[in-house]
């Protein structure tokens, strides 16, 4: 199961770099991606105007396995704020830096949006900076 591993790693990656594409045509400014911490992965981190924006990227083949919006539960967002909090103390970041969380969901090669997709907080509620 060693390869289906790398398999998924290169795949995710490469609709990591179609979402980035499609983020910069649409204005924003990658600062890093992929970027770990002992809480989870973010795998964009970008800025859009004011806003320090953590994007999580999505891909399904098709939409008939559900579309990949759905897979960013509850659970996974907690560990995304987990990690962007993370993020913000680690680089320095001023409290009431204006974030955002927003999810690219990929379908094939089709990019769907949604921006301020969930807040900070458990269940989504509050805000820290």
């Amino acid at each position: 199961m060693k390869g289906a591993g790398n398999i998924n790693r290169r795949k995710g990656a490469h609709y990591e770099t179609l979402a980035a594409s499609y983020l910069q045509g649409q204005g924003f400014e990658i600062l890093q991606r992929n970027f770990c911490s002992r809480y989870g992965e973010i795998d964009l981190i970008a800025r859009e105007g004011k806003y320090l924006v953590f994007v999580e990227v999505k891909y399904r083949a098709t939409g008939s396995g559900g579309h990949p919006l759905e897979a960013v539960d509850a659970h996974k967002q907690r560990r995304i704020c987990k990690t962007a909090e993370f993020y913000l103390l680690r680089y320095g970041y001023a409290e009431g830096t204006p974030c955002r969380f927003d999810v690219v969901g990929m379908i094939g090669d089709e990019a769907l949006h949604v921006r301020d997709a969930f807040a900070y907080g458990p269940g989504g509620k509050g805000g820290f900076w």
